[in-house]
């Protein structure tokens, strides 16, 4: 057995599991990793400005690459500052390993003002992690590692913690390394299988909820098979966006807060299919269901199955396998012809569209410049911003793992630094962030880290001066009494220069040429677009459209 130290452990074992990048933050409790990782051709040190980065961006490349991302932190206010991007990653259910230093082991516990000291870290985590544990031994370093990548590759996929005492970090131990794994996911019962079938096979209109679960399986493939052989239309979360090819004759898009082509189908549905889905309450009485219709709910976190809408068949299984086998099933039976008429399902489509053009005609047309620029494959990343909420609606996506949300935890400031994770795992894709002024400016500190790692990614920055949905609420519902929602901002093509990068500067009508600048340049390209403030989606009530 090799004898090294706790910082070799961490890095020996992650190389055992295939890692091949770290995001890190350096600081005096984890120099023992950083100095582990000197000269190590196997994985690369990607450093950061803020701990928040840190995970955003371990967040953005395990959504990309389809494995789990890597973080370091310092304990304290480092594990503190990561925790806001921990709760994205459980929200959103990506694989992301955060590993964060200790105190001294002789000081835990004991609230004597050690160095960055908290008691009881590990109680910061809990809420926002599957799995985390702290390491007293040397020896035990390499088995959490892989249980930490067990729990990410097994059922409901969400981030893990492991940390380690500075000491424990410095100390010598014979230890065993252990080869990665491969994990096999939960079937579905046969029973379960045959009911759900017999029920969307005898549906008058079977309808099918596609969320991130279907992308975090790579299940596409299987949805559009059942889907066709059921002749049943498929909506997405936005999460889901791209598990369907939303230029698919059976796709209605993305829904969201109550809207999309979904909202002319969805009522007239008896037998729901959801799958990779919580059914949150984002769907408001536009799409929720409703009785008398049937749910089938199909989720690998049994957690979630039936806790928004009561199921009449409810499966804890992997997406992939379950769709799979549910498609075998529908095919041995009779199935109605055109229980969905193409031309009713382009009737829903075509109001969606033209409800667009009249609720959000600006942000329609950026949205499509978006769309005509960028390649097929193209990665999209969508903030907490206007032109975000809007894309949930109006960009269609046709592949997945290409388009990125925050999901229910909205988090301001994830989109910049998610995105360079995003460009970190696929450098040879366009990789695109929406952002705004307000939410940018959270981690505008990460273009030294653009520039620095050559991560050539494409910023657009919607500017309005203002947080602009909350802005947009006091207009709306605070008769126009604004305080504390407007901004000063600094000229942001100025900024990216300074930084290193290129800087752009373009009106919506010239975001085309601007896309097209930037799409050429071998550097990181952030261009600033004014637009007004504009209502987002959440702000119009769907009973009253």
């Amino acid at each position: 057995m090799p004898r090294m130290t706790g910082g070799k452990a961490v890095v020996e074992s992650l190389k055992q599991e295939g890692v091949e990048f770290i995001f890190g933050l350096p600081g005096v409790q984890i120099m023992h990793i950083f100095d582990a990782l000197y000269g190590e051709p196997k994985i690369r040190l990607i450093t950061v400005r803020h701990e928040q980065s840190v995970v955003y961006m371990a967040d953005g490349y395990a959504r990309v690459k389809g494995k789990p991302g890597v973080g370091l932190v310092v304990p304290g206010p480092g594990l503190q500052n990561a925790s806001a991007a921990l709760g994205t990653a459980y929200a959103c259910s990506s694989p992301v390993l955060l590993i964060a230093g200790q105190v001294e082991s002789y000081n835990l516990g004991k609230d004597r003002g050690a160095l960055h000291e908290i008691n009881d870290q590990l109680d910061i985590v809990r809420p926002v992690t599957k799995w985390c544990r702290r390491l007293m031994r040397v020896e035990d370093i390499p088995g959490a590692i892989q249980e930490a990548m067990r729990q990410m590759s097994t059922g409901r996929a969400r981030p893990t913690e492991v940390e380690i005492p500075w000491d424990v970090m410095g100390a010598e131990a014979e230890v065993v390394l252990l080869p990665e794994e491969q994990y096999p996911q939960v079937k579905p019962g046969r029973e379960d299988v045959r009911r759900a079938a017999d029920l969307l096979a005898s549906a008058k209109k079977p309808l099918i909820w596609a969320g991130g679960g279907v992308i975090l399986s790579n299940a596409s493939s299987e949805l559009t098979e059942l889907s066709e052989a059921l002749g049943a239309p498929v909506a997405t979360t936005p999460e889901g966006k791209g598990a369907i090819s939303e230029d698919h004759p059976l796709s209605l898009g993305g829904a969201y807060y109550g809207f999309g082509a979904a909202r002319w189908a969805a009522p007239q549905a008896d037998v729901v299919l959801a799958i990779g889905t919580r059914l949150t309450s984002q769907m408001r009485p536009g799409t929720a269901l409703k009785d008398p219709q049937m749910l089938i709910h199909v989720d690998a976190d049994p957690s979630v199955i039936g806790k928004n809408f009561p199921a009449e068949v409810a499966i804890a299984a992997d997406a992939k396998i379950t769709l799979q086998a549910l498609a075998d099933e529908v095919r041995g039976k009779e199935i109605m012809k055109e229980r969905w008429p193409a031309q009713d399902l382009r009737q829903f489509r075509g109001n969606h569209k033209n409800w667009l053009r009249r609720k959000a005609p600006v942000q329609c047309e950026i949205i499509a410049t978006l769309r005509n620029e960028l390649r097929e494959d193209a990665v999209l990343v969508t903030g907490v911003t206007n032109i975000g909420y809007w894309c949930n609606l109006a960009y269609p996506v046709r592949r997945p793992r290409t388009y990125f949300t925050s999901s229910y935890f909205a988090t301001l400031g994830y989109a910049f630094p998610t995105a360079l994770g995003a460009k970190v795992a696929a450098p040879d894709k366009q990789v695109v962030c929406v952002a705004g002024d307000g939410g940018f400016m959270y981690a505008c500190a990460e273009l030294a880290t653009a520039v620095r790692y050559g991560i050539n990614l494409i910023t657009v920055i919607f500017t309005d001066d203002a947080f602009g949905s909350t802005k947009s609420d006091q207009q709306i519902n605070f008769q126009g009494r604004i305080l504390g929602t407007e901004l000063n901002n600094p000229d942001f093509a100025k900024l990216a220069e300074l930084f290193g990068a290129k800087g752009l500067k373009a009106n919506p009508e010239g975001l085309g040429s601007a896309l097209r600048q930037a799409l050429e340049a071998k550097q990181p390209v952030v261009i600033e677009v004014p637009i007004p403030t504009l209502i987002p989606p959440f702000q119009i009530s769907p009973l009253q459209d």
